[in-house]
């Protein structure tokens, strides 16, 4: 796991399809363009959800990390 530098935190724990991509969504404009969001998430859907989302949106998924039932992932805003 590479170290970033996390500007907000959210956890989406718990939540299921469509709230964790649709509250990343809300959550990624807290941030600056170019700082990192991080999101806690158990959702596994977030594995096919996230990177469409990134895809669409140009926001950059830096990394992904499972811990157990949680998936964080770091991702930067880029508009």
């Amino acid at each position: 796991m590479t170290e970033h530098q996390v500007a907000r935190e959210f956890d989406a724990s718990g939540l299921r399809c469509p709230m964790p991509i649709l509250k990343t969504k809300k959550e990624i404009q807290e941030v600056a363009v170019g700082e990192i969001l991080k999101v806690i998430a158990t959702d596994v859907g977030t594995k096919k959800d996230f990177p469409a989302w990134s895809s669409r949106t140009g926001n950059e998924i830096l990394e992904v990390v499972e811990e157990g039932d949680k998936l964080i992932w770091y991702i930067k805003r880029v508009k």
